[in-house]
């Protein structure tokens, strides 16, 4: 009996991390994404420079992501980058100064704009940058990529 539930355990715990989440961010500027996994298949749209993807699937030159806005496509492997960024979902999403709702501002920006991940994410918050060098802590809610 202890046998069975040490195995069903060793299942339930690798099929939690199989299910785990993988977002990696675009390298440059305009990564096509592709209908098919082939240069030559139809072009969807382009993704630019930073912006966080889930990764869903691969081949051995090709990756099939999600992006924030629930879009699926096929995307070059060379075109991604292990960076971790996130993008603001949130109509304003505000960074604080400390992880806590009562901690000063530190700056608040718009619907869209991705950050970098300069920390992982705890109790709710992530540590993030701006292009513009600015840090601050995010509650993880308004925030896509984690």
């Amino acid at each position: 009996m202890r046998t069975k539930l040490v195995f069903v355990l060793g299942l339930l715990l690798a099929a939690a991390s199989a299910q785990a989440l993988e977002f990696r961010s675009v390298k440059s500027h305009g990564a096509i994404m592709h209908e098919a996994p082939w240069a030559s298949s139809k072009k969807l749209y382009v993704l630019s420079q930073g912006y966080p993807v889930e990764v869903i699937g691969s081949q051995p030159d090709w990756v099939r992501v999600r992006d924030a806005a629930g879009g699926v496509a096929w995307m070059s492997t060379a075109s991604l980058s292990n960076q971790r960024t996130v993008v603001a979902t949130a109509n304003r999403a505000e960074l604080r100064r400390s992880p806590d709702a009562k901690a000063a501002l530190a700056f608040s920006v718009d619907k869209d704009v991705v950050l970098q991940m300069v920390e992982p994410p705890k109790n709710g918050w992530v540590k993030l940058r701006h292009a513009d060098g600015s840090s601050g802590y995010g509650q993880i809610s308004a925030f896509w990529g984690l």
